[in-house]
């Protein structure tokens, strides 16, 4: 069984950092893609950023594009979120979740971290 534990949230400035883990645990990962999404309230939820575990292709949505940064360390079976020049728009709940390879859709998810990004 799949699981993805999220942590790292928080409160921060605008303009500040957070790094958020995901651990993930439950079989080998090397053929999935990871990512993180986020809801903020109201709010649909929105892809962030991928990346592949096999060779870490990485691909983000325009807004976090250059700010943050996906990751991955095989060792520690623990994909990373660094957030940059954090702005009061990245508020939300950020998920991690999992994809098969060779599906189309994300079907492992965590809980949830909690950044808040104060003006």
């Amino acid at each position: 069984q799949v699981q993805l534990v999220e942590s790292g949230g928080g409160l921060v400035q605008a303009g500040g950092s957070l790094r958020l883990s995901c651990a993930a645990s439950g079989r080998t990962f090397s053929d999935y893609t990871m990512g993180w999404f986020r809801q903020a309230p109201g709010k649909e939820r929105e892809f962030v950023a991928r990346i592949m575990w096999s060779g870490g292709s990485t691909y983000y949505t325009n807004s976090v594009e250059g700010r943050f940064t996906i990751s991955r360390d095989g060792a520690k079976n623990t994909v990373y979120l660094q957030m940059n020049a954090l702005k009061p728009e990245d508020t939300a709940r950020y998920y991690c979740a999992a994809r098969a390879g060779g599906t189309f859709k994300f079907n492992y998810w965590g809980q949830g971290t909690q950044v808040t990004v104060s003006s």
